[in-house]
């Protein structure tokens, strides 16, 4: 007797441990990966376990997953943040932002022209994207430009006091919805109608809620270091991190002077205590709308009136010179800091009669019409119109991209929004190759081939140090605890494939992206779940109203 019941026991038990060990104990386990943590460490050879959105446990796993990946010879990553996205808009009608999940970015920071709705309805727009399902991770600041337009208008002058107090009113109310600071795009009108001190003042209200000043600087020229000393002065007198969009040397008569002469700056104001950054791109073209080319003073009066004025050849004749004679105070010459308008391609006309010329330099289009090429690029921006006309302006040059991604301050953004649909032009309507490769791009180009950055630093620039950045402490690394934001790749396939005359080619070697816990590229393709979530700001330690007075 005793040896049966001795045998039954041991009969239940091994079917318990067999029990055990069927039965799935997490969500995702993906196996024998080489595991990256993103905090710049080198990989280690591990599986990682997902229950509940989050990372359950790094190492041997001996349970199993209802989904197991198999990452043999693959590595596993946190997933990637661009830190400059521009999917405000299009992630209202369509979530799947399949372009960037295939690049590995699993959350995306937005807002240099603000949010797409007002201060008001921010926690609405939040509570929409989450409802309809987004595939990614998402966060935006509002513009100081929305707050300006919104009180007074987008023509030049300066605000009141009455009226900067609604201004700051209305970043204490976005502040309050969940932006995650103040941004700025100081090259364009109406934003380049804003002073410094109501820059600085409007910084405050941010800061009071622990937000961020994210600026498309005034300059990113000749007067790149003026640019970059405007945005040391914000941040030192509004006590605001500062985070410098797309950071480039765009003058080509300043290339590898102007970049170490910018990085030396920043880190000067970093060592005496100023919390400043930046992010950058990987190409050597800008991307814009060709309205920059005029200069600033024509759209003082409001865009509407500013079309006007550009239809008058005596206007066009006086803007010729200007052109011409470089940049102005108050706008910067693109056409000047690339070199002439050989070096500006027409990248989107929105017009058919124009559509032949597309990926031509603007000199190129003149000639053939008989035209100035000025004359080409404003004739397309009014007959654009009610769509922005792009061009692209290869103004950059690879060494100092190289420099500027070398600094460890440095990470990455995309200037570029998600589309449609994939293999189509993003939903700015610009057709460059950043919207598809930028990300797939950093380890292809300046980690395998050129050796610029080592591969677990340059995870640390997607990964980690971006989240850090903006104060997402719960994501960005893997760690147990922390929420399931992974990206699993080939190092030997990663890569790029968009180019300037193919901008939508999707890339090669991002295997499996996973966002909150959940597979939303598989093998490749993009599975249709939206895990994503609305990236908030923690909230205001004071009230911002302390900050308005």
């Amino acid at each position: 007797m005793k040896r049966l019941a001795l045998a039954t026991l041991c009969a239940l038990t091994l079917g318990a441990a067999r029990a055990e060990e069927t039965s799935p104990g997490y969500d995702v386990v993906i196996r024998n990966g080489r595991v990256l943590d993103g905090l710049g460490n080198p990989w280690i050879n591990a599986d990682v376990a997902i229950a509940n959105g989050r990372i359950a446990a790094v190492g041997r796993i001996p349970g199993r997953g209802r989904k197991e990946i198999d990452a043999r010879g693959l590595y596993v990553s946190p997933g990637w943040v661009d830190m400059m996205d521009q999917s405000g808009e299009v992630l209202r009608t369509e979530g799947r932002a399949e372009n960037k999940l295939l690049q590995g970015v699993t959350t995306a920071i937005a807002g240099e022209g603000g949010t797409p709705v007002p201060a008001e309805e921010i926690p609405a727009y939040f509570a929409q994207l989450e409802r309809q399902g987004i595939s990614l991770n998402f966060g935006s600041y509002y513009s100081t430009a929305q707050a300006r337009v919104a009180v007074m208008g987008d023509g030049a002058g300066q605000p009141t006091p009455a009226q900067l107090e609604k201004m700051k009113s209305l970043v204490a109310t976005a502040m309050r919805g969940g932006a995650l600071g103040v941004a700025t795009a100081l090259i364009y009108p109406p934003d380049s109608f804003q002073s410094t001190q109501d820059l600085i003042e409007l910084s405050k209200v941010a800061a009071a809620c622990g937000g961020i000043y994210a600026s498309h600087m005034r300059d990113e020229s000749a007067n790149l270091l003026s640019a970059i000393s405007e945005s040391i002065q914000i941040g030192e007198q509004a006590g605001v991190p500062i985070e410098i969009f797309h950071l480039k040397g765009a003058y080509q008569p300043g290339w590898h002077q102007l970049m170490p002469q910018a990085i030396a700056q920043i880190d000067a104001a970093r060592q005496r205590g100023v919390d400043i950054a930046a992010d950058m791109y990987l190409y050597e073209a800008g991307g814009t709308g060709l309205e920059i080319t005029v200069p600033s003073w024509v759209w003082e009066g409001g865009f509407k009136q500013g079309l006007k004025k550009l239809q008058n050849r005596k206007v066009r004749e006086r803007l010729k010179r200007e052109v011409a004679g470089g940049s102005l105070p108050g706008w910067s010459n693109l056409v000047h800091a690339s070199g002439g308008w050989d070096r500006v391609v027409l990248a989107n006309a929105f017009n058919p009669k124009y559509q032949r010329f597309h990926n031509r330099s603007l000199a190129a289009i003149g000639k053939e019409l008989g035209k100035d090429p000025a004359d080409v690029a404003w004739d397309i921006v009014i007959e654009a119109q009610p769509n922005r006309a792009m061009a692209l302006y290869f103004m950059m040059d690879e060494k100092d991209i190289e420099t500027a991604l070398r600094t460890p301050w440095v990470s990455l953004g995309s200037d570029a929004s998600a589309s449609e649909k994939l293999n189509a032009t993003d939903g700015l309507g610009l057709p460059h190759p950043r919207s598809y490769g930028n990300f797939p791009r950093l380890i292809a180009e300046y980690v395998r081939k050129r050796g610029v950055l080592t591969l677990p630093d340059a995870i640390r620039k997607l990964t980690s140090w971006p989240a850090t950045r903006m104060r997402q402490f719960d994501r960005g690394a893997i760690r147990t605890g922390l929420w399931a934001d992974i990206t699993v790749f080939d190092y030997d396939r990663i890569q790029d494939r968009a180019t300037y005359q193919n901008p939508t080619a999707t890339p090669e070697g991002i295997q499996y992206v996973l966002v909150n816990g959940q597979v939303v590229v598989s093998e490749g393709r993009h599975t249709g779940a939206k895990p994503g979530v609305a990236l908030k700001s923690s909230g205001c330690a004071r009230d911002p109203a302390e900050a308005r007075t």
